[in-house]
This record gives structure tokens, C-alpha cells and sequence, in this order.
């Protein structure tokens, strides 16, 4: 991996780092991509995928309404409020 291709990576990313110290950046993205490739190679066709590792259930609570409704009392408090939501500046044009 080269400098340039840190400095177009950390572009992307929105990083911002001393230049001085590409070369320990490009040794770590390296190692990186190299386990990434080494994962690559093992053959995964008979693991069934999971979302955990462990095979538990979440004991759930029961779904209830515990605090009164303070939606109008807590939107007198907002600069701008209408029809229930909230109005905010435009920051994407």
C-alpha cells in the first residue's frame, strides 16, 4: 500500500493525520487486508449463519406504558414545533 492511498483513505474516511506517519498506517491496513484475504480463503459453505455465538433467548418484559404523556407540555419548551414533530434548520440543501 502506498502514501497515496492512505491519503485518498483517510480523504474518504474524513480523517486527518500527520503524513509523517503513512507508513505505519500503510504496515496496519495491511496486516489488515491480509487477515481479511486469509478469512476469505476458509470455506464457510456448511456454517449456517448466526447472530449470536451463544444459543440464548432474550427474556423480554411485558410492553407497557410506565410514564404519563408529556408530549405537549414538552414541545411548548421546543424553538419550533408542528402537528406533534419537532421543526429544525435545513442542513442538507
Amino acid at each position: 500500500m502506498e502514501s497515496s492511498d492512505i491519503q485518498r483513505i483517510a480523504q474518504l474516511a474524513k480523517l486527518a493525520f500527520d503524513p509523517a506517519t503513512d507508513a505505519h498506517y500503510a504496515q496496519e491496513l495491511t496486516r489488515i487486508l491480509k487477515l481479511v484475504e486469509q478469512m476469505s480463503a476458509v470455506d464457510t459453505q456448511a456454517v449456517e449463519p448466526m447472530a449470536h455465538p451463544l444459543h440464548l433467548t432474550q427474556r423480554l418484559r411485558p410492553d407497557l406504558c410506565t410514564e404519563a404523556d408529556q408530549r405537549e407540555r414538552l414541545q411548548q419548551l421546543a424553538p419550533l414545533a408542528h402537528d406533534g414533530l419537532y421543526l429544525v434548520p435545513r442542513v442538507i440543501e
